[in-house]
């Protein structure tokens, strides 16, 4: 079964090639390699042995988009994870954000009906609940109104595939609200590239115990949490991978008629920064240069994920830990360090 995966060169596309080719599936990748650079497929290709078909093109671009399909022939299921993502760029450049990331999703949803494939996995983010009244979350907590264009286009995105199954048309759609994926494949073949400077904790403390950023920073250390500072939900990004695998599978179970839904991927549990820091600290045994700084301003003091729908619809759980999740950064970290310096020494 041939499965579509838009942006899937990026950080958890990629994951979710692999996971989709361990389970049986034929994955067909699309990425305009914005936000990815043309080495992961090498790693791809070092993890299972394939190449698999890759188009360099925008999920914007209606004749790009349509010709796949039409050489591809029986794509079944789409995963859809292309889209622009730092937050900040987001609230500068409001207009490229709703463009790319609803546009996209827009053009993909009409070529899925004019060549009859009726499935698609979203990816959206917890970003939808804000700052929640309770915890954990559930996907019965309230979605507050957004604070960004990124977080915006989530919702958005959310509820033209909801209108679109109300109107009957031929789809069957998931939206999988992620908490904060880490982490890296464990052969350290594929993992998170930010572009510039990282938006996300774990390639900062990464990056900082590497020696490219001076210090970290972390933002507030007078939140009522733990320890004072922010805490997340941190999910190892195989685990996440595999969740998309089983949203097909749930996909696939729901027969002909229209259906939509949306799940909460997460571990269950909520770790603080310095709670993040210390365990880093403790698996690589790199001691991390780090100063407390004001809060950030839009900042969730804490969040964390309720898993039962998860477990109950995707039949999912996480199987990996924090320790895990960072363990498998750092190697990552330091294969992309070693990389650069044989290339600087001409090796």
């Amino acid at each position: 079964m041939k499965i579509l995966v838009t942006g899937g060169a990026g950080f958890i596309g990629s994951h979710t090639v692999v996971e989709l080719h361990n389970a049986g599936f034929q994955p067909v990748i699309i990425d305009n390699l914005a936000n990815a650079s043309r080495s992961v497929l090498a790693g791809l290709r070092n993890i299972t042995g394939i190449d698999f078909p890759f188009y360099e093109a925008d999920c914007n671009d209606y004749a790009a988009v349509s010709e796949l399909f039409r050489k591809e022939g029986d794509i079944r299921a789409v995963i859809h994870f292309a889209a622009d993502k730092a937050v900040g760029e987001s609230v500068a450049k409001p207009r490229k954000y709703y463009r790319n990331n609803i546009g996209s999703l827009l053009t993909m949803l009409d070529v899925m009906a004019e060549n009859g494939c009726g499935n698609i996995v979203f990816s959206s983010s917890c970003t939808v609940y804000g700052q929640p009244d309770q915890l954990p979350v559930t996907e019965d907590s309230p979605v507050r109104p957004a604070e960004s264009p990124y977080g915006n286009t989530k919702q958005v995105c959310e509820e033209i595939l909801r209108d679109t199954v109300k109107s009957g048309a031929d789809l069957r759609a998931v939206a999988l609200r992620y908490f904060n994926p880490i982490g890296a494949h464990p052969s350290a073949e594929i993992g998170e590239l930010p572009i510039g400077v990282p938006g996300n904790l774990v390639p900062f403390i990464t990056q900082t115990a590497i020696g490219m950023r001076e210090s970290l920073s972390i933002f507030g250390s007078d939140y009522d949490t733990v320890d004072g500072t922010c805490v997340r939900d941190y999910i190892h990004v195989v685990d996440l991978a595999r969740a998309h695998v089983q949203a097909i599978n749930l996909l696939n179970q729901q027969g002909a008629a229209p259906w939509y839904d949306f799940i909460n991927l997460g571990t269950g549990e909520g770790s603080s920064v310095l709670q993040v820091v210390q365990t880093f600290e403790r698996v690589s045994g790199k001691p991390l240069n780090y100063k407390i700084v004001d809060r950030r301003a839009g900042d969730v003091e804490k969040i964390y994920a309720q898993i039962g729908k998860s477990k109950t619809m995707l039949e999912w759980e996480t199987k990996l830990s924090l320790e895990d999740g960072l363990r498998d950064a750092w190697r990552w970290q330091q294969k992309l360090e070693g990389a650069k310096q044989a290339e600087a020494l001409g090796c």
